[in-house]
């Protein structure tokens, strides 16, 4: 007996999605037909799951340093300023 899961674009909400192949490490990527964005339920690496950016900005916000928000969030320094030099702050 299968049990189905409910999922839904984490962008839009949509729930028109298609499976869209997988990742280098194996984990099912989807596609959302309204918004043609593709995810995954699980990330390898911590850096690309949603809500990071977020995260980073918030604790540039408040002071913290390149290498304390890399420890905090389990990603690399260099990400983190990558991250930061996109969004030109």
């Amino acid at each position: 007996m299968e049990q189905y899961i409910q999922i839904s674009c984490p962008h839009c909400g949509g729930l028109d999605l298609v499976k869209n192949g997988k990742s280098y490490s194996g984990h099912q990527r989807y596609r959302c037909k309204g918004c043609c964005r593709a995810f995954q339920l699980t990330y390898e690496y911590k850096a690309y799951e949603p809500g990071i950016d977020e995260q980073i900005e918030s604790q540039v916000l408040n002071g913290s340093g390149i290498r304390d928000i890399g420890r905090n969030l389990n990603i690399s320094k260099d990400t983190v300023v990558n991250r930061l030099k996109k969004k030109r702050f």
